[in-house]
């Protein structure tokens, strides 16, 4: 019976960590929709928000022009790239409980000095 509770104990503790893991969240994106998962996660808990639910409250448009370059390195825009336009899935560059890696960094070696992960 003591090990039971031990174990049992051991399991508690691991999915109380785990819950906790799950529910940080960047805060700049605290400030604004607080911790209901649901507000970004539609498609389920589960599953990557969709492109829409991110569109809910970041205008592709501002964000094209926030990270436009000069007229020479133009096509390098994350956010209205040669490659895709203005259509690249947002969790192609961006993940909110764990920083991603840019698409663009697999072929391309340019820095996106503000890249938020």
């Amino acid at each position: 019976m003591k090990n039971f509770n031990i174990i049992l104990g051991l399991v508690l503790l691991g999915l109380t960590s785990l819950s906790v893991q799950s529910a940080e969240i960047r805060d700049y994106h605290e400030e604004v929709i607080g911790k209901d998962c649901k507000t970004c996660h539609d498609n389920g808990i589960k599953q990557f928000p969709s492109d829409q639910s991110c569109l809910q409250c970041h205008d592709v448009d501002d964000l094209a022009k926030k990270t436009a370059r000069s007229e020479e390195d133009k096509w390098q825009n994350p956010h209205n790239n040669l490659h895709y336009g203005k259509d690249v899935p947002c969790q192609e560059c961006h993940g909110e409980h764990t920083p991603k890696k840019p698409l663009c960094s697999n072929c391309h070696t340019f820095k996106f000095d503000k890249h938020k992960g």
